[in-house]
């Protein structure tokens, strides 16, 4: 509809799980302010939301009269481009899911769900700015004096209107010869549009390489998105890129506040300013512009992908979507591939490039597997700790050497048991274990999936016997640690640490300094840290790493004692792996133990046999990545009808995709029931083949169908490629 009537219709995306963009009416003394991507304010099911125009010529299904005007354009919000909303459908079609749910994801700054809040005006950002600079004389410390210039800087940086330029990087970047030969294979790949795959050792400078590439594609004129799994890896990573980069370094995450959030919006947006973003998988959804270069570093991290809600997107591959968008080079990392990123290079469809020398020279860390049944049997334990690794961990610190104890769980126990029945507390509204955790305020039993709380930590809730701690969690280690090693300085970090603002980074902060000799903690110590004090890394009560009924478990576990094999293997200083276990034998520990690097020797496509013969045992199987899955959730408050629901769907997908796939379950998870809601899957292993879409938008089908039909008391959601 014309100018003439006064108003013209378009299409938006509405932060719901909707299966179409609403038509609104645009009036027409706002049509010359607004274009695609622009957000505005409308009213939908008697509800305010914030919303994107999608389609400045949408087409009329109903009654005019019955189609709401928008209320107003909401300028002060960062408008979207095309090539965003492009991404939206292509990872709402992939992930099967509305475009709104991605829209959700992308924009959470404006907590588009809840009542609009009023923008933030140029006169109250100026008071701020006056309220803060009067503190600042006030300010005696220096963390509180350079927080409030940092804040200063902030808000002054929302009223200029330009940024910057910086044309060179403030130092070169200089590659061994054998980083240079890589950095040529990947510049190659890049060149010709393919993905390259650096399998490069811990502590061989891939990001060396990474920067390297970068300061090219600025350059050339374009930018660059640099994604690492983990808030506090962006964090080590900052200063390091700050140098090179200086203020082209725009760092990017879900835990900033909305203010520099906006920040970073407003920078993006500036034509022929160039960017250096450096994010989690949040990053991916900012409105980027002229992309050269995407780098996701430890690609094969499972913290890339995003469990809950929709889109259950896995970062490294949303970042190759996006990628496509632009046309942009992109460069994957890790010193343990996944089995996708490998099965990609023997397809053709990546390079694959080998980084098999350290940056400071050395051997990778010897390791030493050390049975815990056995020493028990010859009273070699105290408590967690065998005499051989305190042997160990002692000459370490006479030498001056830092160590780090990994834990795969965090509490003071695990679980509690009583000592009359046996029985294992449960949390009342999950299918989990209690664990008992300590603190200044006393003991409390924690679930970690809930977050159920009880102060009744010694009774029996069965039979009124005692209570006792089963196993020792991070909590428990860290107390045998100080016993143990009373003159040593000992930090703990784990989920349960890290709630306290800045306690992970001022945790990693001091160790990276030598001011601390233990670190303890769980897989968050085994990520992409450079410690130059590192000497010995110990994992205790390690067979827990192998008890994952998942047909990613091995694949996991090798990677998780990989990574921190390797966090000792720097700078030149061969390091020592220590395994506490009881099954010695098990054939991940041999290969950990022989080395990743000579495992078996390289196979003629040049990745090492040990990730052949991986992806051999996939292809056997059928699992990905020869094969796609998709697990279907069904939820309800009750078990008997959520059963009923979820085997109805099932049978409604074996109707409809007959021999094409195979259909498991539905069956109950190992969490098959969270926070009092019944959970049942059912999982769907698709070919890859010329119908993937087509098995895809028939289970798409019958979930809409269900949702209709029974949603109102059992809902039913899709997770692709699970994790």
């Amino acid at each position: 509809m014309g100018l003439d009537s006064g108003y013209i219709l378009v299409n938006v995306i509405l932060p719901l799980r909707l299966e179409w963009e609403p038509v609104y009416r645009l009036p027409e003394e706002l049509v010359p302010e607004t274009h695609v991507g622009s957000k505005v304010q409308v009213t939908f099911a008697g509800k305010k939301y914030v919303s994107v125009i999608s389609s400045l010529n949408a087409t009329l299904t109903v009654n005019i009269d019955k189609v709401l005007f928008i209320s107003k354009l909401l300028p002060e919000l960062p408008s979207s481009n095309q090539a965003e909303i492009d991404l939206w459908r292509k990872i709402a079609d992939y992930y099967m899911c509305s475009v709104g749910e991605v829209f959700k994801v992308a924009y959470p700054v404006m907590r588009i769900s809840e009542e609009l809040r009023p923008g933030i005006t140029r006169e109250r950002i100026l008071a701020r700015i006056a309220l803060r600079e009067k503190i600042l004389e006030k300010a005696r410390t220096q963390a509180r004096i350079d927080k409030l210039k940092l804040e200063i800087a902030e808000l002054k940086s929302q009223l200029d209107n330009e940024v910057p330029i910086i044309e060179d990087a403030i130092r070169p970047i200089e590659l061994t010869p054998c980083q240079q030969k890589v950095h040529d294979e990947v510049a190659a790949a890049v060149a010709k549009g393919k993905p390259a795959l650096i399998h490069g050792v811990t502590g061989s400078g891939k990001t060396e390489i990474y920067l390297k590439l970068a300061q090219e594609t600025l350059a050339k004129g374009r930018n660059v998105l640099y994604l690492v799994p983990e808030i506090a890896l962006s964090k080590q990573l900052e200063d390091r890129l700050r140098a090179v980069f200086g203020e082209l370094l725009l760092s990017f995450n879900s835990s900033y506040p909305i203010n520099k959030k906006r920040v970073v919006y407003q920078r993006l947006s500036k034509e022929g300013q160039p960017y250096v973003v450096l994010g989690t998988r949040s990053a991916i959804f900012l409105p980027h512009r002229d992309l050269g270069l995407v780098v996701v570093d430890e690609e094969h991290d499972q913290s890339f992908k995003q469990e809950m809600p929709a889109p259950r997107y896995n970062g490294r591959d949303t970042a190759i979507m996006l990628a496509a968008q632009f046309g942009s080079g992109v460069v994957l990392g890790s010193a343990t591939p996944s089995m996708e990123a490998l099965y990609n290079c023997q397809a053709g469809r990546f390079t694959y490039v080998r980084l098999g020398e350290r940056y400071y020279g050395g051997d990778e860390a010897s390791t030493e597997l050390i049975d815990i049944s056995a020493e028990r049997r010859k009273h070699g334990m105290i408590g967690s700790f065998s005499r051989k690794l305190i042997s160990q961990i002692e000459d370490t610190l006479s030498e001056g050497g830092q160590i780090m104890l990994l834990r795969a769980r965090r509490s003071y126990a695990p679980a509690m048991q009583c000592d009359e029945c046996g029985k294992i507390v449960k949390c009342p509204n999950c299918n989990v274990n209690l664990s008992l955790h300590k603190s200044a305020s006393g003991e409390i039993l924690l679930c970690h999936n809930c977050g159920y709380t009880s102060r009744e930590i010694s009774i029996c809730p069965d039979c009124q016997g005692s209570l006792s701690p089963l196993g020792a969690g991070t909590q428990k280690i860290e107390e045998e640690a100080k016993a143990l090693f009373p003159e040593a300085r000992i930090a703990r970090l784990d989920s349960d640490a890290a709630q306290e603002t800045g306690y992970e980074e001022q945790a990693i902060k001091d160790f990276a300094e030598g001011k601390t000799d233990i670190l303890v903690g769980t897989q968050i110590i085994t990520k992409g840290f450079d410690f130059k004090g590192l000497r010995l890394v110990a994992v205790l009560q390690a067979d827990g790493i192998l008890g994952r009924q998942d047909f990613r478990a091995d694949e996991k576990a090798f990677q998780l004692l990989e990574q921190f094999k390797g966090r000792c293997s720097r700078r030149g200083e061969a390091g020592k792996f220590i395994i506490q276990t009881a099954q010695p034998s098990h054939p991940i520990y041999s290969t950990v133990s022989s080395g990743s690097e000579s495992a078996s020797g390289e196979s003629t496509n040049g990745i090492p046999a040990i990730y052949n013969s991986m992806l051999a045992e996939r292809k056997f199987f059928s699992y990905p990545p020869f094969t796609r899955i998709v697990n279907v959730i069904v939820e309800g408050k009750y078990d008997n009808p959520t059963d009923l629901a979820a085997s109805d769907i099932a049978s409604e997908l074996n109707s409809v995709l007959g021999s094409n796939c195979k259909i498991t379950g539905p069956f109950s998870p190992a969490l098959d029931r969270s926070a009092g809601v019944s959970i049942r899957h059912i999982r769907i292993v698709l070919k890859k083949d010329a119908h993937l879409h087509q098995y895809k938008e028939a289970i798409s089908t019958v979930i809409k169908n269900f949702s209709r039909q029974r949603g109102r008391h059992e809902t039913a959601t899709v997770d692709v490629d699970p994790v």
